[in-house]
């Protein structure tokens, strides 16, 4: 009986030393390969179109385009590959947010080895795996009434931000140093999480349900 390919992997994350304590935790399952590494949302669509790989492991917090808005691109360009969201951080807006744009799995950085694998092996084969404190996150939204903005990423509230003090597109994307195409996508989604046509309508419900700090 001939034995299944190993499972390609693609590492995301811009701290060099996690993608080498990852690349080594790969290397100690024998159905598991690292198929590349990128330290930026950008890389890692790029890598995605180039690899292929079977599952992603997403750092959801990166300068530039986060972890969200990586997932919701790389879901949308290649269907095929899996994305689990692995975090040091557990925010039920994010929990969501990341859930919503695609990731299959949401799994806090401090999970062993082993179940980290088995998150990877069960991605592979369309089953999700939750952190238990995300699992407790999705319980908690279902149960209380989720306040405007609550699914917002941050790059997204920083986006809102900008847009509150009246800055157009190409002058937020100047000020974040990202392109206006990126910024035109963020209004787009802010927009939709709002349930509004406009940016002026978008603006007045941020202001008035003090969604901005």
């Amino acid at each position: 009986m001939t034995a299944s390919p190993p499972i390609r992997v693609l590492l995301v994350d811009d701290h060099t030393m996690v993608r080498r304590g990852l690349a080594t935790f790969l290397k100690a399952f024998d159905d598991l390969l690292l198929a590349g590494e990128a330290a930026t949302g950008e890389a890692a669509v790029q890598l995605c179109g180039r690899l292929v790989p079977d599952v992603v492991l997403m750092d959801l917090v990166m300068p530039g385009m986060d972890g969200v808005e990586t997932t919701r691109l790389i879901r949308q360009q290649y269907p095929t590959v899996k994305v689990i969201a692995l975090t040091s951080f557990n925010e039920e807006g994010r929990v969501q947010s990341v859930l919503q744009a695609g990731a299959i799995s949401y799994l806090l950085k401090d999970v062993s080895a082993e179940e980290l694998a088995n998150a990877i092996r069960a991605a592979h084969a369309g089953r999700s795996t939750l952190s238990p404190a995300a699992a407790q996150s999705l319980i908690h939204t279902t149960v209380q009434p989720s306040a405007l903005g609550y699914d917002l990423t941050a790059r997204e509230r920083e986006v809102l931000a900008l847009m509150v003090t009246g800055l157009n597109n190409s002058e937020i994307a100047a000020e974040l140093g990202v392109s206006p195409s990126t910024i035109k996508s963020h209004v787009s989604h802010i927009l939709a999480k709002f349930g509004v046509a406009g940016r002026t309508e978008a603006v007045a419900l941020a202001v008035r349900h003090n969604v901005i700090d």
